[in-house]
């Protein structure tokens, strides 16, 4: 298949770029930085394109198999100022309504989009448990995802099959996961805030494969939590690295720290949702890593 990819130089997106191409696919870059990503795949078509707006970049989806759209800026990385929102509102929002867009002007047209969102569609609980059938929140981050999600459900009325992902924090070598390392390597690691919110995370290998199943899987459409089965406390989450690491997990980092770093953003990492992949298991999908645990030492060996 000859797919087209935004978010391709990102932390899922090189991985996924990887895998497609062992399976024998042909990725297409859309990019905003060309020279990045032509360090990152030489051999590989790239096209540069502005995320949110039209241009001659659209053309390029006419003659692709399917598309996967991951585009979108950081949540986690900066405070939450007015402007810093208003960018990963738009860039999710518009980004989306332009690649929909690309594909209905497109002919040949693509069989499937695998448009990203994330399971902050939820809002945040310390005592619920969600499902795909599960409502939206009502904070910033269920606000993204709703307009981000509505936009990709346009490309139906094209007869383009949808298939929508709702990422939960995604464990690899790097990323988030690189970040929380560093405390406990220097022995001062420790649960992040009270220790109680829920942490649905999925190991990359997992998302990169479900990402490649709803990419040619026909069955596979609607909505699926991107989650592996087994969500864990953020405390459990701590005993378990430091138990990889061979490390304690006795220091909490104070959520003051964090909001006094990231304002309104700290609520990523502070608050939680426990959030369970029933349709995605329904359809069969096997994941390589269900148990945090194996996860963790699998991804801290290969590192």
């Amino acid at each position: 298949m000859k797919v087209a990819i935004t978010g391709a130089t990102g932390f899922v997106g090189s991985r996924l770029v990887e895998c497609l191409q062992a399976k024998g696919h042909q990725p297409l870059i859309l990019t905003r930085n060309s020279t990045t990503a032509s360090r990152s795949f030489p051999n590989l078509e790239i096209i540069t394109y502005t995320p949110k707006k039209s241009g001659n970049w659209q053309k390029a989806i006419a003659g692709c198999d399917g598309v996967i759209n991951l585009a979108g800026e950081p949540i986690a990385e900066n405070r939450w100022t007015s402007e810093c929102k208003q960018e990963i509102f738009d860039s999710r929002k518009l980004g989306t309504q332009k690649i929909v867009e690309a594909i209905a002007m497109a002919n040949p047209k693509p069989a499937v989009l695998v448009n990203a969102s994330a399971i902050g569609y939820y809002g945040t609980s310390e005592t619920a448990t969600f499902d795909e059938t599960s409502p939206t929140g009502r904070d910033f981050l269920a606000k993204v995802c709703q307009a981000w999600e509505a936009e990709a459900e346009k490309v139906k009325a094209a007869g383009i099959r949808l298939v929508i992902l709702r990422l939960g924090i995604v464990l690899g070598d790097g990323g988030a996961l690189a970040k929380m390392i560093t405390p406990f390597k220097l022995f001062a690691g420790g649960p992040i805030g009270t220790g109680r919110q829920w942490f649905s995370w999925i190991h990359r290998d997992d998302l990169v494969n479900l990402i490649i199943e709803a990419l040619t899987n026909q069955e596979l459409e609607g909505t699926l939590n991107a989650t592996a089965p087994k969500p864990v406390l953020m405390s459990e989450l701590s005993e378990t690295l430091g138990d990889v690491l061979n490390r304690p997990s006795w220091l909490p980092v104070p959520s003051f720290a964090l909001e006094a770093l990231l304002g309104e953003g700290s609520q990523v990492v502070l608050e939680g949702q426990r959030v369970l992949p029933k349709r995605t298991t329904s359809y069969g999908f096997e994941y390589q890593y269900p148990n945090l645990k194996q996860a963790l030492a699998q991804i801290l060996e290969s590192s």
